[in-house]
């Protein structure tokens, strides 16, 4: 299998992605919008080969190579000779359909295309090409390259060969796969990270416990590495509310309406981590 890959999107996913496959050999091309999104991509790339360099996990020669086998451009006709495009943009389905509209015209015939989806049906996306066979979702988990699992989702046509292949992708960069038989929104993983995140924030809400109570429960209760609420503040209030609303939309499964709570969260800015306030003051 030739390796060529290309990434459309440098944001933390993108370059996440990146990062792995160039690291596993890979040939990467990273595209993106603008100069300054490739550039906060290569740098976070950089630094994340640095750290493992530090702790003796990566040879600096190696971290070298690594981002040697990097190129970014702001020109989607970069990917025209990829043999796997990874797109990981934005959770919305018309930016979505802009860019699998593109590549479908500009890629081989024989190119997997896939898409970072964590929530939107892979049929939906593989809709408006011509190949909906070629089209696979490889829902990846962040921090890439800390996450060993890749979520492979099989379209409503997506063929043996193209799941074939994005397994042998996935495996290639170090992930393990599970797989989607069926192309339901939110998959297996943002289903059950979405109902428990809305059953925590509706405990929360409603008084009875508190927000670290709730997360030690499920820590010391379930074994779990962290805690619903903590896990919302990390990924951003904002997008597990925008999965929770697209699965829900879809279903009408009431499990994933989400909490007046967090869309109140949402409408101040107190969206987690990255705003300094979620469930949590950071």
């Amino acid at each position: 299998m030739a390796r060529k890959l290309a990434v459309i999107g440098a944001g933390l996913m993108g370059s996440g992605i990146a990062q792995v496959s160039a690291q596993a050999g890979w040939e990467v091309v990273l595209r993106d919008v603008t100069d300054e999104a490739l550039t906060r991509g290569t740098d976070g790339i950089k630094a994340s080969y640095d750290k493992f360099v530090a702790k003796g996990k990566l040879e600096a020669k190696d971290a070298e190579a690594a981002l040697g086998r990097i190129t970014t451009t702001t020109d989607l006709d970069a990917c025209a000779d990829a043999d796997v495009v990874v797109e990981a943009v934005f959770e919305k389905l018309e930016v979505k359909h802009e860019i699998f509209r593109t590549l479908d015209k500009l890629v081989r015939e024989d190119t997997v295309l896939a898409s970072n989806t964590s929530a939107i049906p892979i049929t939906k996306i593989a809709a408006v090409t011509e190949r909906p066979e070629r089209v696979v979702g490889t829902h990846f988990f962040s921090p890439v390259p800390m996450m060993q699992l890749c979520e492979l989702v099989r379209g409503y046509k997506t063929s043996d060969e193209t799941l074939a292949r994005a397994r042998e992708f996935a495996e290639s960069v170090g992930k393990t796969c599970i797989v989607v038989n069926r192309d339901v929104a939110g998959f297996v993983t943002t289903r059950l990270i979405c109902a428990l995140v809305v059953e925590a924030a509706k405990l929360y809400e409603s008084g009875v416990a508190s927000a670290e109570d709730i997360d030690l429960a499920c820590k010391l209760g379930f074994g779990h590495a962290m805690g619903p609420l903590a896990t919302a503040d990390l990924t951003g209030v904002d997008i597990l509310l925008h999965a929770t609303s697209n699965i829900y939309t879809e279903s009408q499964d009431e499990k994933f309406a989400a909490p007046e709570l967090m869309r109140r969260m949402v409408d101040a800015g107190d969206i987690g981590r990255k705003s300094g306030q979620g469930f949590y003051e950071h």
